[in-house]
């Protein structure tokens, strides 16, 4: 007789255990008719739900905008409130517009390498969070947008009332619509209002995800529409909750048996256990963490593999910000004893990570850490840095791009990262003192973004000190910083001669009339990328310096200029072969006809020349 196939006795302990529970908790039947009787009284004194509709409140967060922080053109601020463009098509300032789109930055040397085990489905990029006045179940969500649309990826909505005076507790996001990123033919305005899911608890917490890969300009928003009933709709009263296979046993007992067979048979490790330990572990590396974390409890072999530290050289959270708690941390603790490189970008917030549960992770993992991605953590505080500081002694990669909450004082600990060399403070509330400290200390840095970082009073004295500390500088970021004149650019030039990108973009107080920007073309022959982005002063005579001297360019921006003529463009675009992104816009002598005429001259060159309907 032959034994009982291991499958068969398994289904059999599980209908057993079924018998058991439904011995226990009356039929199913008898539950169905219960849940039936209640719901018919539900209905009976339910009014009639009215469907409410409303435009955001107040915008509470977000990753980047193209804007400055002490305005309101081009900010994610515009978002609040009642449209102010649309149905109109453009590029308005009156609109929310992220900081980057299509894949130019990625392609520039200062942009990080992706993480492995980056999930396909997540590919956001940006995120913006919005508040709405009342609390509501959705029934539907209307984002409009004035130019470029398409890059809406992800809305999702959180039970937590951001304002409520209560501290948040239990917060949970669920996902309301979700797609991938889409080219749309045409630039013009349009309502996105897509069809969403039906969640169990009423929210007025937003959040719009997005990914601009693919658009041939930066994507602008107006208005954020949420519409919804504060009654819980019929719909989800009807909804059976999901069977959980837990909710099936009682006990540790019951689950240890329905596992007994398998265990008993023989090999249950099929031929895995017959693979060189090497060739497995670069199979499991190609799988997501989650799958990696349900693949560890199928049996002891895979257990082990699945939990070998060199699976964990590198480990990106930032797919995972809505579920990361310090209890996850915790867990994979003792799997990250080699961690090298770490992406804890936009999680944490709302209390999910603690400064306990934080530094508990990286005493135990931050000694061999090299790369930290901490953009958008909003958990941070001083302590947290200092624990950064201690626990990350041959740290080369820090980005706090955004921690727009983290105190000034707390930056002064970067300064003891004295290995670093690529370091991202974007819209962050750094000081002077501390910036000086950190160039004084940290002398091997290759990247350093400084844009947006209001709170630094004299931004010649930090070039000069560049000048003098930093003169492998790679790349510099210093866009809408306000203060630098022609003689702390002249500083930099000097100092910092292997500089292949520098972003100058809405630095006001430069001007052409001085010759900076023909000195920086004849000192900088290796640059790459150059942003001069709305300096009213770039004339004929700086284009024609770059073209002579910076023929390796391949990105420039030198949208709002009136000084710039065909002829000079086209010298430039003669002289620079590898050039791929020059923008024009609102360049008032470079009209369409001109775009057209250099676009067919020069067709792998992708000129951008925006409009206002």
């Amino acid at each position: 007789v032959l034994p009982p196939a291991p499958m068969l006795t398994l289904l059999s302990m599980f209908y057993y255990i079924c018998l058991r529970r439904r011995s226990r908790s009356g039929t199913r039947g008898e539950a169905l008719t219960s849940r039936r009787a209640v719901e018919s009284s539900q209905r009976a004194v339910l009014p009639v739900s009215v469907e409410v509709e409303q435009y955001a409140k107040e915008v509470l967060d977000f990753s980047s905008h193209y804007g400055s922080e002490n305005s309101m053109s081009y900010t994610m601020w515009n978002l609040a409130g009642v449209p102010n463009v649309y149905p109109s098509s453009g590029d308005f300032t009156q609109t929310a517009l992220f900081r980057a789109y299509g894949t130019w930055w990625e392609q520039c040397a200062s942009a990080p390498p992706p993480f492995r085990r980056t999930p396909k489905g997540f590919c956001s990029q940006d995120y913006i969070e919005v508040g709405f006045e009342e609390p509501v179940y959705p029934t539907g969500v209307d984002v409009l947008e004035t130019y470029y649309p398409g890059a809406i990826v992800q809305i999702l909505a959180c039970s937590h009332n951001p304002f409520s005076q209560n501290p948040p507790a239990d917060v949970r996001w669920e996902v309301l619509w979700s797609g991938e990123p889409t080219k749309v033919p045409t630039p013009q305005a349009r309502q996105f209002s897509p069809t969403i899911k039906h969640i169990n608890f009423p929210t007025n917490l937003l959040r719009l995800e997005v990914n601009s890969s693919l658009l041939n300009y930066y994507t602008e928003l107006d208005a954020v529409i949420l519409r919804g009933v504060k009654e819980r709709p019929m719909l989800a009263l009807y909804k059976m909750p999901i069977i959980d296979i837990s909710d099936l046993s009682d006990s540790e007992e019951e689950l240890s048996d329905v596992g007994g067979p398998l265990r008993q048979g023989g090999a249950a490790n099929g031929y895995f256990d017959k693979l060189p330990y090497e060739l497995v572990q670069l199979i499991l590396s190609h799988l997501t963490l989650p799958d990696l974390g349900r693949l560890a409890q199928s049996c002891k072999l895979l257990h082990q593999h699945c939990c070998d530290p060199l699976q964990y050289t590198q480990l990106s959270l930032q797919p995972y910000w809505a579920r990361l708690n310090d209890a996850s941390l915790g867990h994979l603790q003792s799997r990250c004893t080699l961690l090298q490189r770490l992406n804890l970008s936009w999680t944490g917030n709302r209390g999910a990570l603690t400064l306990t549960g934080f530094s508990s992770f990286m005493k135990a993992c931050g000694l061999s850490l090299v790369c930290l991605e901490l953009s958008c953590c909003h958990f941070l505080n001083e302590a947290c840095v200092e624990v950064i500081s201690q626990t990350c002694p041959g740290l080369q990669e820090l980005n706090l791009s955004s921690c727009d909450r983290l105190q000034p004082q707390a930056f002064t600990h970067i300064s003891k990262l004295t290995r670093l060399r690529r370091l991202v403070l974007y819209r962050t509330k750094i000081e002077q003192t501390a910036i000086l400290t950190i160039l004084t200390f940290c002398i091997e840095l290759r990247h350093l973004n400084l844009g947006s970082c209001v709170m630094i009073e004299d931004y010649d004295v930090v070039a000069s000190m560049l000048a003098a500390r930093s003169s492998l500088l790679c790349s510099l970021d210093l866009w809408r910083c306000r203060n630098l004149t022609d003689r702390g650019l002249l500083e930099l030039i000097n100092g910092c001669r292997m500089l292949e990108e520098l972003d100058l973009g809405w630095c006001p107080t430069l001007q052409s009339s001085t010759g900076c920007f023909q000195h920086l073309a004849r000192g900088l022959p290796r640059l790459r990328k150059l942003f001069l982005t709305a300096n009213r002063t770039v004339c004929d005579s700086d284009v024609e310096a770059l073209a002579s001297c910076c023929t390796s360019l391949q990105h420039l921006d030198i949208l709002g200029t009136r000084l710039v003529s065909p002829t000079s463009l086209k010298k430039l675009l003669q002289s620079c072969p590898q050039l791929c992104l020059l923008d024009v816009s609102f360049c008032s002598q470079i009209d369409t006809r001109v775009v057209q005429e250099l676009s067919g001259v020069f067709p792998n060159v992708s000129i951008k020349k925006s409009f206002t309907q």
